[in-house]
């Protein structure tokens, strides 16, 4: 009765700790998903800065205009939340001519605000709506994102009318990385920000690029191919792309990765 009993208390302890362990990961887990770091303004030759209207007051954007009916980029970074380390992807657009729109996000990169999934999926679309203002948008618009910021550019081309959208190192559900490292049910725990993009994949019609490395052991292969799966049963005329021996941070290096970008925005310009 005696070892029942110890048994049954250890059993309450053990459920009581993870459930604590659960409220305490609950609390911190934007800190991992936002960890914005740098607070340093991005400022890059050809790109200026412009403060966009949205309902949460101004939001800054970069933005670089190239000649008239040149195809749009509309750029949504990582979470270094700076964009400054993804410099020479802007810079590789808009020297190939495009008219380029990097989007700032809350709280980091000199950008006051909170960053929350629901608040930057809002900010994106303000983005979109302002590209008239912007840069015209007389040409094609394309939608590229990098591992966080595919989950924007996925909700843009689902609720906007965009001409293609790039995806590199795509995640299927963060909730469910979330889950792998934390050992709880991130997808349904309620207060986690879930960002699960296969629901707006779902819901894409345009043609889509998927590019992801082989290597990559932050937000594995198998998780662009899922993204991949779900734009192909939408519609959407979909090319997934691997980088043989690529990881999460060194794509842009990698033999494959700029080549299957410019073909694709030059296959969409044409």
């Amino acid at each position: 009765m005696k070892a029942r009993r110890a048994l049954l208390l250890v059993l309450i302890f053990g459920v009581l700790a993870y459930v604590a362990y659960g409220v305490a990961a609950v609390s911190v887990h934007t800190r991992l998903v936002y960890p914005f770091h740098s607070q340093v303004e991005f400022s890059e030759y050809g790109f200026d800065p412009q403060d966009v209207s949205t309902d949460a007051g101004p939001l800054r954007v970069y933005k670089h205009v190239g000649a008239a009916g040149a195809p749009v980029v509309i750029y949504f970074m990582g979470n270094v939340g700076a964009l400054r380390a993804f410099a020479p992807m802007l810079r590789h657009h808009a020297e190939a001519g495009r008219s380029v729109v990097a989007m700032g996000y809350r709280g980091g990169g000199g950008v006051p605000g909170t960053p929350s999934e629901d608040r930057l999926k809002a900010d994106a679309l303000a983005v979109f709506d302002a590209l008239p203002e912007l840069v015209g948008k007389d040409g094609p618009v394309i939608v590229h994102g990098y591992s966080l910021g595919t989950g924007l550019a996925l909700h843009a081309a689902a609720e906007r009318p965009v001409d293609g959208m790039i995806l590199a190192a795509p995640y299927a559900r963060l909730c469910e990385l979330m889950s792998a490292r934390s050992f709880l049910p991130a997808c349904v725990m309620p207060g986690v920000q879930k960002w699960q993009s296969l629901d707006d994949a779902r819901r894409v019609m345009a043609p889509s690029l998927v590019i992801h490395g082989t290597e990559d052991s932050l937000i594995p292969f198998s998780h662009g191919e899922r993204v991949a799966a779900a734009l192909d049963e939408a519609g959407s005329e979909t090319t997934l792309v691997p980088i043989e021996l690529g990881g999460h941070d060194d794509l842009f290096g990698k033999p494959g990765y700029l080549s299957s970008i410019d073909a694709f925005i030059d296959g969409i310009a044409r």
